[in-house]
């Protein structure tokens, strides 16, 4: 799935094995430490594993941090079938109820309409003003400009 270029297209680059198995390390720490991370998701009687959605904390050097954010990678076989969607929503309902966040965030470079769209129907909204030029990435990458949702807890 990291090495799909189709399902890394928002992302810098597709990852290598030993990129893929440098993310599985930082999301098993994650769970240790914030008690979140990227769950792995599987449709039953289908596949065992599809891709992973969940929670983490968000790069210090982004404009917004510190915050926690949602967010989803799927193999392209299983987009448009509602998944990340259904799944957001639940780890959501998990960052809310479970961990008392205030709010979530979820980012992606400007053109990535799908998972704008998932981001839409899981009630985020995006506030222009929040739209911001991600630092990592180099002026003049195609992927440097991104939108910000929010979602904030209902009390």
């Amino acid at each position: 799935m990291n090495a799909d270029g189709k399902v890394m297209e928002h992302f810098p680059a597709t990852l290598s094995l030993e990129e893929s198995a440098t993310l599985i390390g930082r999301i098993g720490a994650s769970f240790e430490t914030h008690g979140y991370g990227l769950w792995a998701v599987e449709v039953r009687g289908e596949a065992s594993f599809i891709g992973f959605v969940g929670l983490a904390q968000v790069d210090p050097a982004l404009p917004f941090a510190p915050a926690v954010e949602v967010g989803w990678r799927l193999a392209r076989a299983y987009w448009s079938r509602g998944f990340a969607t259904e799944a957001a929503l639940a780890v959501v309902d998990f960052g809310f109820e479970q961990h008392k966040l205030e709010e979530i965030v979820s980012f992606t470079s400007t053109g990535n309409l799908r998972s704008r769209r998932v981001m839409e129907r899981i009630g985020m909204r995006r506030d222009s003003d929040d739209d911001f030029d991600h630092p990592l990435l180099a002026e003049g990458d195609e992927l440097r400009a991104h939108v910000l949702y929010r979602l904030s807890r209902k009390h």
